[in-house]
């Protein structure tokens, strides 16, 4: 999986948002300046936002943009999925007709399949409000398809 900037940069707006916007609106130019990203790339991220109901916005002499939801209730991978960001490990898209190698599935086809699969869930499972309050990244990656007894990766002691 390559994660490109259409999907860092809108999470990024968005716990932005979350954190500085207290219920209010802000100026999509506010959050460019402060996150240092193209004014014209997030209005075409908050487009996507806005339709997939995430961000509303307002207009006027103080408008901009609010969450359409409370931090605590809209995950990283919601935010993703209304820019498109695709979280497929694998080289074929999916579909039967176009497997990974001419005729057939790649030998490891089963183990980046199953790689997306607990990337979606952990971004599924990690809301804005998670990220604006500083959650470690490794205590969240410890919940999801951890067996017990293991240790996710970087943790093990020295």
């Amino acid at each position: 999986m390559e994660l490109n900037t259409r999907g860092r940069y809108a999470v990024t707006a968005m716990a932005d948002l979350a954190r500085y916007g207290g219920g209010g609106a802000l100026a999509l130019s506010t959050i460019a300046e402060r996150q240092q990203i193209s004014l014209s790339y997030l209005e075409q991220l908050f487009l996507k936002l806005r339709r997939a109901g995430l961000v509303e916005s307002a207009r006027g002499r103080s408008g901009g943009y609010r969450l359409g939801r409370a931090a605590h209730t809209i995950s990283v991978g919601e935010v993703m999925a209304a820019v498109e960001e695709d979280m497929r490990m694998t080289r074929c898209n999916g579909a039967v007709d176009q497997p990974c190698i001419p005729g057939q599935r790649c030998l490891t086809h089963g183990l980046w399949d199953a790689l997306g699969d607990q990337i979606a869930a952990f971004l599924h499972g990690v809301t804005l409000q998670e990220v604006i309050d500083g959650i470690p990244a490794a205590k969240q990656a410890g919940r999801i398809g951890r067996s017990p007894g293991s240790v996710p990766f970087g943790l093990a002691s020295e």
